[in-house]
């Protein structure tokens, strides 16, 4: 059976609890989502470690932001540990996006952050982004795909008028997915998995309601069975 289209974040307290989730949630998803928190707490190790025996793609979220030097240093750097996908934020500029994906090795794709879900409209007019949010998200979207990003970050309210600006062929990663009835929590911006799918979505990140489960694994399966009654 064809593991779902799933990035299942592990914001674990720890690096033995990752390794756990990732072990349970492998068997039903494609895809496992290593933060900046457990990154920077347990540094290149956590990699290998959420791997495991399976060889699940790993989506490395690092969000990077800085100078195009600094960047494409970073990436270099963390596209040696072969994750699937490696995010930096599209607000850094097509010279920041362009390096990364010019320092990233091929078998690492450069995903770019379009708008952060957490942020409503009334942020985006705070930190100066000229909305509405699909606006500000397709401007960052078309931009990030001119630099060379092969995939992009959007909140599943956007996701359709992405994939209507860049078209086929670029991979459209969703966070803010909930299933019904799932607390929204730090998310503004949230659809099902079903809807998100339907509009276009290629990897949906979905984390509380798999890993704050008592049993991520069956978690995890129903979300996947769902998916698959749904398409």
């Amino acid at each position: 059976m064809t593991p779902a289209p799933i990035a299942v974040a592990l914001d674990a307290p720890d690096l033995e609890t990752a390794a756990r989730w990732a072990a349970l949630v492998t068997p039903h998803v494609s895809t496992v989502k290593v933060g900046l928190e457990l990154y920077l707490r347990y540094g290149p190790d956590v990699i290998a470690s959420v791997r495991g025996a399976s060889g699940v793609q790993v989506f490395l979220d690092l969000k990077l932001h800085d100078i195009p030097n600094t960047v494409a240093g970073a990436s270099r750097a963390v596209s040696r540990l072969r994750p699937a996908i490696l995010t930096v934020h599209a607000a850094g500029g097509p010279a920041m996006i362009r390096a990364a994906v010019e320092a990233a090795d091929p078998h690492t794709r450069i995903a770019a952050v379009t708008i952060l879900t957490s942020l409503s409209e009334e942020d985006l007019g705070r930190i100066g982004l000229v909305g509405p949010a699909d606006d500000a998200v397709r401007r960052l979207a078309a931009l990030s795909v001119e630099s060379g990003a092969t995939a992009l970050v959007c909140s599943p309210n956007e996701v359709s008028a992405v994939r209507a600006e860049v078209g086929e062929g670029i991979t459209l990663i969703t966070p803010g997915v909930r299933p019904a009835g799932a607390d929204t929590q730090d998310q503004a911006r949230v659809a099902t998995p079903e809807q998100a799918l339907a509009d276009g979505a290629d990897l949906l990140v979905i984390g509380r309601p798999i890993t704050a489960s008592p049993d991520p694994g069956a978690a995890a399966a129903s979300i996947a069975a769902s998916l698959r009654r749904a398409s």
